[in-house]
């Protein structure tokens, strides 16, 4: 039996609770992985709150590290011993799980296991977002909203190592000296500055080729304003609330601009993607283009506490539960 938090009922961080639950063996294909440090993401929050639906009871968590503790048959990507972390698999909040061995993730040693827990599935979302969704380069002014977020800061460094200059939304100017110090130009405290109205000083009036929005509800229509015609909306998360269906018409008044809500775990399903983006990823942590602080850490036992500090703001960064 092993620790885990656990979901009987949507609602608020209160319902996080711990419970002991039995791993068991790892069947075909399988592999027993033991975690040392889990990633703690507003996904998770979408899933306790019941804005994605999944089966109760629940263990929420998307993204963890640990050691491989053993196999199943027909495993041989890993071995018993091996450090390795992982994305996209629903589960991770306990202290050891079951999971298929085709998503993990060999660890380079360069990559510590709290490193790997903060990055994986951020890390993973910024190399889909920067160098899939749209291809950033050099020249490009992009938009980059709640850029001290985790995912924030990962965008910025990796938008600034490939050329571009960053515009990024924040809610303090505690965080804009966050986001300045990792490459972003232009930081705009939205709680006391109209966003739309800064990008339109900050361009001249030429607007974005993209606008990466992880906010939703409260930033789309102005997002859309930022946008020059034929521009890119990307939707990459909701954290004040999903958007509001959209009439298509509002694509055409601004522009005939493109809008994709995209989603890392389509992009990586493939084990050769998978492979190819994870290594994007660790080498440009190996050539210091992302440089990546120590995460806020909590004990599995606290994960009430991480999600209510995650949900108020105030958290900078990567956030992870440690067992």
């Amino acid at each position: 039996m092993v620790r885990a938090i656990q979901v009987n009922a949507v609602g608020g961080p209160e319902v996080l609770m711990q419970q002991t639950v039995d791993v068991g063996a790892p069947g075909p294909g399988e592999v027993r992985l033991r975690h040392t440090a889990i990633g703690v993401n507003y996904i998770d929050v979408y899933y306790r709150t019941g804005l994605y639906a999944a089966p109760l009871p629940l263990i929420p968590g998307m993204e963890a590290a640990g050691v491989v503790e053993a196999i199943g048959q027909g495993v041989s990507s890993v071995s018993v011993g091996d450090r390795v972390s992982y994305a996209g698999a629903l589960g991770a909040y306990s202290e050891a799980r079951i999971i298929n061995a085709d998503r993990l993730i060999r660890l380079p040693g360069s990559i510590p296991d709290d490193l790997a827990a903060a990055i994986t599935l951020k890390g993973l979302t910024a190399q889909m977002l920067l160098r899939q969704v749209y291809k950033v380069g050099r020249g490009d002014t992009i938009l980059i909203h709640a850029a001290a977020g985790g995912l924030g800061l990962l965008m910025t460094q990796w938008a600034k190592a490939l050329g571009a200059v960053v515009i990024g939304t924040v809610s303090s100017d505690e965080k804009a000296a966050v986001a300045k110090a990792h490459g972003c130009d232009h930081p705009i405290v939205y709680t006391r500055e109209n966003f739309v109205t800064r990008v339109q000083e900050i361009t001249d009036g030429k607007k974005l080729p993209v606008v990466y929005d992880s906010v939703g509800k409260d930033t789309f229509l102005g997002s859309l304003d930022c946008l020059r015609p034929h521009g890119l909306m990307v939707v990459c998360g909701a954290s004040s609330g999903p958007v509001p269906p959209v009439e298509v018409s509002q694509l055409a008044q601004r522009g005939s601009l493109f809008l994709t809500r995209s989603v890392v775990f389509h992009y990586t399903a493939g084990r050769a993607d998978l492979e190819a983006a994870a290594a994007d990823l660790f080498d440009a942590v190996a050539t210091g283009k992302l440089r990546v602080s120590k995460p806020h850490s909590y004990d599995l036992a606290k994960a009430e506490s991480a999600h209510r500090d995650l949900e108020g703001r105030r958290t900078t960064g990567a956030t992870i539960l440690t067992v």
